[in-house]
């Protein structure tokens, strides 16, 4: 009668090397490893639940409260892909902060466009 169940959501996830950082803590410039909820259906009918990972830089944060959301932008095969995540999404498992920007603007859809590296700062765990 040992069966463990995680206390919480963040206990359960394997391979997480950043530090973990609340909805209300994200903002532009930072590198989040997003660990999102994916629900599947096999062809049987059964269904099955797993952690899809995505990672890129947050370019925006917008909304207030409870709707709150922010555009997460990453490179994949040499195009840029962009998806914008409400950040009180309850198939969001976790947010994983991998490394952090020097940024003076909320709004950086300026990094689309220019090859510019941005300069980073130190993660503080």
């Amino acid at each position: 009668m040992t069966d463990k169940k995680p206390k919480s959501k963040i206990e359960g996830l394997s391979g997480v090397q950043g530090k973990i950082i609340q909805p209300e803590e994200v903002k532009a410039g930072q590198t989040l490893r997003i660990h999102q909820k994916i629900r599947e259906t096999t062809p049987k009918g059964e269904e099955k639940e797993r952690i899809q990972v995505y990672e890129g830089m947050v370019l925006q944060v917008g909304g207030s409260g409870i709707s709150r959301s922010m555009t997460v932008r990453k490179i994949s095969n040499g195009v840029g892909v962009e998806k914008v995540f409400p950040l009180h999404l309850p198939t969001i498992a976790a947010l994983e902060l991998v490394k952090m920007a020097k940024v003076r603007r909320a709004n950086l859809n300026y990094t689309k466009a220019s090859k510019k590296k941005l300069k980073e700062r130190m993660v503080t765990e």
